[in-house]
């Protein structure tokens, strides 16, 4: 495999009301994404989410959590009527989760499409805000991971895996990457601890928080993998890769890597490539020692005594995965791993020279120049809380707020996708998976849906006295190739159900 596979972004929100830090963020979540939907026609309470084939609390290590001693929060597939929860023309989910408005991309194939819709999410955000705005207070929205408080909240990756692998497997070969991939997804932090108590700048907003190496939940003991085992797709086939570690990213470039680095750990991981033992002494220290060090000099100890920087154990998987590219392609790479694999080693060369020189690049180095100027400027150290105010400011969904879309509008990021592909991303699907079914089906039949999830369509169709439930197991089918032109000659829902039907019989 390359870096291509079926993946996605979900991202949790940081919400504020100016002036009422007691705002109930449930009650503000929920008010967020029903500006958005009430503008687009699309009712909270209709073409909402199908939890049928929700399993939060099924373990890839081969056992089930009970209810009795789960956490509430991870009883994700339990509806609460209380809170809004949409399905999105884009094929997009955009709902309120543990108290934050999320945007939950639709599948897509390749990193730079996975980039492309996770900006969407940020568009459709930022209409929300100018919506709620019109009445006074309004609502502010962040792009972030912590609230430097004490509360963090998530940006989580979706990777589609052959379920033949081993669990075993991916524990091993990812934990250390994942340990040394903040050098290039962090996206920068100013206080050190998890309520930000101790003065400092650091490489990841996530890392402070994660206590364990392995296990079940998302919001507390929170583990470098997570072992959900929830694949949204045929489970005898797939496992879905539930990725709680990664940062909010805005630069195009580390969003980038981030997904498309990580997909080409995964395939050799799946296709037993990678040979040597990069087993980390103590992960979760090392994990919070390396975010620590903005000059990417401090040391991983690998369980076998070699010590070396994260920089110089992301070349380790950058060799391994050169390795492996070359023998099964012989180098004739499609593009979205060519441009993967030169960035990767692009970024890995000037975090080795000097962090400085991938400002335009990477989250955490632009942010830490901002702030850097600040100091120098203002006579300020890291206990300022300006330079709080200022983290908080930089993640600001508002074009004309927030500082790292101000600086992005003068040139000072490299741009991987274009405006325009983001606002088209913003109401249009992904042509290549089951999402443009579900995106084109809530854009044409609006009200002949009566609820959508990853893997269905629940359709309710006039005159018929039961739901029709079109499940959607195959990611890679319901795309515009195989559905398109059933759809543009389907006028109405019902239609539509009887070519499928009869496609299929």
């Amino acid at each position: 495999m390359t870096v291509r596979r079926v993946m996605g972004i979900e991202t949790e929100y940081g919400i504020s009301v100016p002036g009422d830090p007691a705002a109930n963020p449930m009650i503000l979540s929920g008010q967020v994404v029903n500006a958005y939907a009430s503008a687009q026609g699309i009712r909270a309470a209709h073409a909402s989410w199908d939890y049928a084939d929700e399993a939060p609390l099924r373990d890839a290590r081969g056992f089930e959590m009970g209810r009795g001693v789960a956490d509430p929060s991870q009883l994700t597939d339990e509806e609460d009527p209380t809170l809004a929860n949409v399905v999105l023309t884009n094929g997009a989910r955009l709902y309120v989760d543990h108290a934050h408005p999320e945007y939950s991309s639709p599948e897509v194939t390749s990193p730079r499409a996975a980039v492309a819709f996770d900006r969407a999410g940020e568009a459709i955000m930022a209409e929300s805000v100018r919506r709620l705005s019109q009445v006074p207070p309004g609502v502010n929205l962040y792009k972030n991971n912590t609230d430097g408080k004490g509360q963090s909240y998530g940006t989580h990756e979706n990777y589609l895996m052959r379920r033949e692998t081993p669990f075993t497997d991916i524990v091993r070969h990812l934990v250390p990457f994942f340990v040394a991939r903040q050098v290039i997804t962090g996206s920068g932090r100013v206080g050190i601890g998890q309520d930000s108590r101790t003065a400092g700048y650091q490489l990841s907003q996530r890392s402070d928080f994660f206590e364990v190496e392995v296990g079940l939940e998302t919001t507390l003991k929170r583990p470098i993998i997570n072992t959900r085992d929830e694949p949204h797709a045929v489970a005898d086939l797939y496992r879905r890769l539930h990725v709680i570690i990664g940062d909010a990213n805005h630069c195009d470039v580390a969003n980038l890597l981030k997904l498309g680095t990580t997909s080409l750990v995964l395939a050799m991981i799946e296709d037993r490539a990678i040979d040597v033992d990069l087993t980390v002494a103590r992960p979760v220290a090392t994990l919070q020692a390396v975010s620590h060090d903005p000059t990417c000099t401090a040391l991983v100890e690998l369980r076998d005594g070699t010590k070396l920087t994260a920089v110089q154990l992301l070349w380790r998987y950058h060799g391994l995965a050169e390795r492996y590219l070359r023998a099964r392609y012989a180098g004739e790479l499609d593009d979205d791993t060519a441009e993967v694999m030169r960035w990767w080693a692009t970024i890995l060369d000037r975090l080795e020279r000097d962090p400085r020189e991938a400002s335009r690049e990477l989250d955490w180095v632009a942010k830490q120049q901002v702030l850097q100027g600040y100091i120098d400027r203002d006579g300020l150290d890291w206990s300022d809380p300006r330079l709080r105010a200022i983290d908080i400011q930089w993640s600001d969904v508002r074009p004309d707020k927030g500082i790292f879309h101000k600086l992005r509008a003068a040139g000072r990021f490299e741009q991987l996708v274009t405006e325009e592909a983001v606002l088209e991303a913003v109401h249009e699907p992904p042509a290549d998976t089951r999402a443009y079914f579900r995106g084109k089906c809530l854009a044409k039949y609006p009200d002949q849906i009566a609820a959508a999830s990853w893997d269905s369509v629940i359709f309710d169709i006039p005159g018929q006295t039961s739901l029709q439930r079109v499940p959607m197991l195959e990611p890679l089918r319901g795309t515009k190739a195989t559905v398109g032109p059933l759809l543009d000659r389907s006028p109405d829902a019902a239609t539509l159900l009887r070519e499928l039907a009869s496609a299929s019989g």
